[in-house]
């Protein structure tokens, strides 16, 4: 048994990072006939995890099931940003231990992710949760096959604390094969203070980009028509490495591959260089969206954030960007609510919305993480308040982003199609350049290309159009 602890996970040394390349075989018949629920949640990191996650379960021959009274094996691969994932997880597992109880009592659970990450969750898990019997962090996925083979113990527990390796050679099976995910970058060394991710994914540290380039045009060989770059602060991509591109140089090295559409996600504007500004506006297969986190329009409170820009700042770079890449998308992430936010803290984030005018944003109430600096700090905002404020800057949002989404209406734009409506099967579904969501009639023919659609009504959160 292997458990977290924070301490360990807290340390950060000048140790270089082992790249290691992974050459594991397994039988594909050792659970062969028996099948796997696999429930994610979390970021787009949690998600291309979960694609790993689904290829070293099928490498010993589990096949994929949508319900937990069908599995062998249940797999939550969870996220630890905010108080309610914890919920949903605990919610779920009630489910599951039902399932075990009543009707399968072979049935294997297993946590992995960032939750599994924290102490504070698996001593709970192993106090309250006995049900539950394999636990392994975000440090060893690769490690998730010599778990369910050598399981043996009532609760199979495999957790680093670490600062991280980069491994190559992972196989996944991805969600689409249309557009796919590819990480560049792993942890986190910003240590912003409420946050939890450098302690649940260790310390930041970057792919090789020979390493990346060819995971990219693999991917253009296999008919792929867009890829995201991925990391945790993505733009800091090559940062602690000697001889090796900076992220705009990697960006330009990944559009030459051919690829149609290129994306990345989530930059910290500490890191947004002109360079990549310049590069975004130049290379047309570089997309014109840009997730940009402001988390509070208080310079106070972005420096109890550890933030390490003021709001003088963030909005110098936010211009810089629209000024320079035409027709560029912009959307954030803001929290309301930190510690001790006073009326005129509050009062200057929704002076930057209603001045950024964002395409849209995630927003969220303030979630105390276990461990991290923010979590000592005392906090005299009630709840009832902190909703008030959550209400009345989602307001501003939605305003903007509906202004934002009605300056297509009637207009032609690119649209890479993906699938089929879930809401209307008549229709499917796709985004355009700038990551609007567009519903389209009578284009189930063109699932897989990029087409021109005109766009004819506009909604706060989703465009409708017709092919052309």
């Amino acid at each position: 048994m292997k458990l977290p602890n924070i301490n360990e996970a807290r340390k950060r040394t000048k140790n270089e990072v082992d790249y290691i390349y992974l050459n594991q075989n397994y039988d594909e018949d050792m659970f062969k006939g028996q099948k796997y629920f696999l429930r994610t949640y979390g970021c787009q990191m949690n998600v291309h995890d979960g694609e790993e996650i689904a290829a070293r379960l099928e490498s010993l021959g589990f096949k994929s099931t949508d319900s937990i009274e069908t599995a062998d094996i249940v797999i939550l691969n969870t996220c630890a940003i905010r108080e309610n994932a914890h919920d949903k997880l605990y919610g779920f597992l009630g489910r599951c231990k039902h399932e075990k109880e009543k009707n399968n009592p072979n049935l294997i659970i297993g946590i992995c992710g960032c939750m599994a990450q924290e102490e504070g969750v698996v001593d709970d898990i192993i106090k309250r949760h006995p049900y539950v019997d394999i636990v392994f962090g975000t440090h060893n996925i690769h490690e998730l096959q010599d778990l369910l083979i050598s399981k043996n113990e009532k609760q199979n527990i495999k957790v680093y604390s670490c600062e991280g390796n980069v491994y190559e050679n992972i196989s996944y099976k991805r969600d689409s094969n249309i557009k796919a995910w590819v990480n560049i970058q792993y942890g986190c060394d910003k240590f912003c203070t409420y946050c939890i991710v450098p302690y649940t994914r260790g310390k930041q540290r970057s792919r090789k980009s020979s390493e990346i380039i060819k995971e990219v045009e693999e991917l253009v060989r296999l008919g792929y028509k867009e890829v995201t770059l991925l990391g945790q602060n993505v733009n800091a991509y090559g940062k602690e490495l000697e001889d090796e591109l900076s992220f705009a140089e990697l960006l330009r090295a990944v559009s030459e591959t051919g690829i149609e559409r290129v994306r990345f996600v989530t930059s910290h504007p500490w890191d947004f260089t002109d360079d990549m500004i310049e590069c975004i506006a130049k290379c047309d297969n570089i997309m014109p969206y840009i997730h940009l986190p402001l988390q509070s329009g208080s310079s106070r409170i972005l420096k109890l954030m550890g933030r390490r820009y003021t709001k003088e700042e963030y909005l110098e770079l936010y211009n810089k960007i629209r000024n320079t890449i035409p027709n560029c998308s912009i959307t954030t992430d803001i929290i309301v609510g930190f510690p001790n936010e006073t009326d005129e803290d509050f009062n200057d984030t929704l002076n930057v919305a209603e001045t950024c005018k964002f395409d849209s944003a995630f927003t969220f109430i303030y979630s105390p993480r276990e461990g991290t600096p923010a979590a000592k700090m005392e906090d005299a905002i009630d709840m009832k308040k902190k909703e008030e404020r959550l209400h009345k800057l989602n307001e501003i949002i939605n305003k903007y982003s509906l202004e934002a989404n009605k300056k297509y209406l009637n207009k032609v734009v690119p649209v890479l199609i993906e699938g089929v409506s879930e809401k209307d099967s008549s229709k499917v579904f796709g985004y355009t350049d700038t990551m609007k969501l567009v519903n389209v009639e009578n284009a189930q023919d063109k699932i897989g290309k990029i087409i021109d659609v005109e766009i004819t009504d506009a909604k706060s959160f989703s465009l409708d159009g017709k092919a052309l």
